[in-house]
């Protein structure tokens, strides 16, 4: 079975009702980014960024897959797919996906601060005085900016084994998620899903204007009927 390689970002769970950083209602609408999402917002005020993520995994948790999340599932029957994803959400896997690398940490999982090597499974609030096994705070399983992306080198060896390239909801404005785009094989078809097309130069891409779920039926359609 071909390779087929899946890059989404936040606009692939919108219609499950999780709200996207780059819309105007935005979830970092009222939050100032350094405050939230930076080790130095962590270091001046923890309680900050531990009540903006437990708000977070409340809304993930109450979200439901869509019909994007089901359809890049449901490829699985036809192709080897890997989806990288750059959401901190769990709605591939509750959709029904088996093979899924989060580039930017899970929000329903938590780790030491000292170190991201263990991980625990986290579905209710952290507080000020939660700790890991190690006795050190425990803080959200997320990459915050200015942080390595641990998994961006597994991202490319999967990225440069695609036959085809899916790309969905994702403005490819974060880095470095948005240059894996570059890794894709020069014979591999890129397709472009998203209401509002990034401006890529690549002559392979093949763009989907349409949200998630329309988006994917229209390519899922298109992929069944191509084998």
């Amino acid at each position: 079975m071909k390779n087929v390689v899946i890059l989404t970002g936040a606009g692939v769970s919108a219609e499950s009702g999780l709200k996207t950083f780059r819309d105007s209602d935005g979830l970092w609408e009222g939050y100032d980014v350094q405050e939230v999402a930076t080790p130095n917002g962590w270091a001046k005020n923890p309680q900050v960024v531990l009540r903006f993520y437990n708000d977070r995994r409340n809304d993930v948790l109450k979200a439901l897959p869509n019909l994007a999340h089901t359809l890049i599932a449901q490829l699985e029957n036809y192709y080897n797919v890997t989806v990288i994803t750059q959401n901190i959400d769990d709605l591939h896997e509750r959709g029904g996906s088996t093979n899924v690398l989060h580039l930017h940490g899970q929000i329903t999982k938590t780790r030491s601060v000292a170190t991201d090597k263990a991980l625990y499974n986290y579905d209710k609030d952290i507080k000020l005085g939660d700790l890991a096994p190690d006795g050190e705070q425990l803080r959200p399983f997320i990459v915050w900016f200015g942080e390595a992306v641990p998994k961006m080198d597994d991202a490319v060896h999967i990225m440069a084994t695609a036959d085809i390239v899916i790309i969905i909801g994702t403005s490819l404005q974060v880095y470095p998620a948005a240059s894996l785009i570059d890794y894709a094989p020069e014979a591999a078809p890129i397709y472009i899903i998203d209401k509002q097309i990034p401006p890529v130069k690549n002559s392979r891409i093949k763009a989907i204007e349409a949200v998630a779920t329309i988006g994917m039926q229209q390519l899922y359609n298109q992929l069944i009927e191509g084998l």
